[in-house]
């Protein structure tokens, strides 16, 4: 089967960035992704703009996929959350617990993203495909990569039937991660989360909700042009573009782009990747 290719895209909160996203949403469009998803604020912040996105990308005849982050919503915000999803006809959800918010107290409906996922595969309505994260590297609260693995399982005993990754900066890491999920007994489908390490200072942050390391090809690459914009942003292309070559090469399901709403990067990495797809799966 031909692996995936797809994008993340998150909704703005600046003023600017309200104003182009639509802009950046047809120009990533364009690159003709098989999906982009768009992600849903810590404790639901940008809900609204989710469903907004998810609906437009949608009616440009692209599969959207819309993050729904559980830890903070009752059922009736579930399910309100659905029906506006409905109504966009988007129909494909990826479903999240969601990352902690400080000094703020949980619905206490959904503690895992397994119950999110049951709740939403019982939704009297409209079937959602479901889609669902997963980590390389072991969830930062994971007790063990055992209980990492019990827990990836549990999602796709509730319904998940796609799981992304988070990002990841060495192959090796991945591969051996893929082992531990087939060898549970999960088979669905499975794409290799890739984000461009454009930006030093950005990345820091993602690393530390991901749990990701930095190999030591990377961390050079860092040190050497981290003062030098340009200089990383080539380098850091090149470093993901190497990542999905290889990927490709061992016959993964799919990549999944973390864009970070930045169309000149998806631009330049597609176009240097576009026709392995045609040749792999």
């Amino acid at each position: 089967m031909k692996p995936s290719f797809s994008f993340e895209v998150f909704p703005p909160r600046t003023d600017a960035g309200k104003e182009t996203i639509f802009t950046t949403l047809d120009a990533l469009i364009d690159l003709k992704p098989d999906f982009v998803s768009v992600t849903y604020g810590a404790g639901g912040s940008t809900g609204n703009a989710t469903d907004v996105l998810a609906g437009y990308i949608r009616e440009r005849g692209v599969k959207a996929v819309a993050h729904l982050s559980g830890m903070y919503l009752t059922e009736q915000d579930v399910h309100k959350q659905l029906d506006a999803l409905v109504a966009a006809h988007v129909t494909s959800v990826l479903v999240l617990r969601g990352d902690v918010v400080p000094d703020r107290v949980p619905a206490g409906s959904f503690s895992y993203a397994s119950d999110l996922a049951a709740y939403i595969s019982a939704y009297n309505g409209t079937p959602f495909e479901l889609y669902g994260a997963c980590y390389p590297e072991t969830h930062p609260e994971s007790s063990s990569v055992q209980q990492d693995v019990q827990a990836l399982k549990a999602k796709a005993d509730a319904g998940i039937t796609h799981f992304i990754s988070q990002l990841f900066f060495d192959n090796d890491v991945f591969y051996r991660f893929l082992e531990r999920a087939h060898r549970c007994g999960i088979t669905v489908p499975i794409s290799a989360g890739i984000m461009p390490v454009v930006n030093s200072r950005r990345i820091e942050h993602a690393m530390k909700l991901s749990g990701s390391s930095v190999p030591k090809k990377l961390a050079r690459i860092m040190e050497r042009y981290g003062n030098f914009p340009a200089a990383m942003r080539d380098a850091g292309i090149a470093y993901a573009v190497d990542q999905i070559v290889d990927l490709l090469a061992h016959g993964v399901d799919g990549i999944h782009l973390y864009t970070m709403n930045s169309v000149s990067v998806a631009r330049s990495i597609a176009s240097a990747v576009r026709s392995l797809f045609s040749i792999a799966g």
